[in-house]
């Protein structure tokens, strides 16, 4: 049993008890639990798939976040031949680690 859901545009498989980072929630707290309600698709068995069109309205899924962290550096490298420029800048992407905990019908 899986489903995929959208989390602020991006679309995510998920089951319960995974651990997912997703882009940064600064709304929310860590420890805080919550639902995603924009579910995609719901997939049980072969048999019953649930395809939302474009959410599904019946089915939440609890989530609880565990911390706010940084990515990896990028290192960002911009040059023009035969110019004499070169620039080098590099950030950290802002991440959410967050629990499944259950999907709810």
């Amino acid at each position: 049993m899986f489903i995929l859901l959208e989390i602020q545009g991006l679309q995510y498989k998920v089951s319960e008890g995974e651990f997912l980072y997703v882009n940064y929630l600064g709304n929310y707290k860590a420890g805080k639990i919550l639902f995603f309600k924009n579910i995609v698709l719901f997939y049980q068995d072969e048999n019953n798939t649930f395809f939302g069109e474009p959410f599904l309205e019946n089915i939440k899924v609890s989530y609880k976040i565990l911390q706010h962290v940084k990515n990896d550096k990028v290192i960002v490298f911009k040059k023009k031949r035969r110019k004499g420029y070169k620039v080098k800048n590099g950030h950290r992407q802002l991440l959410t680690k967050i629990q499944i905990l259950s999907i709810l019908k």
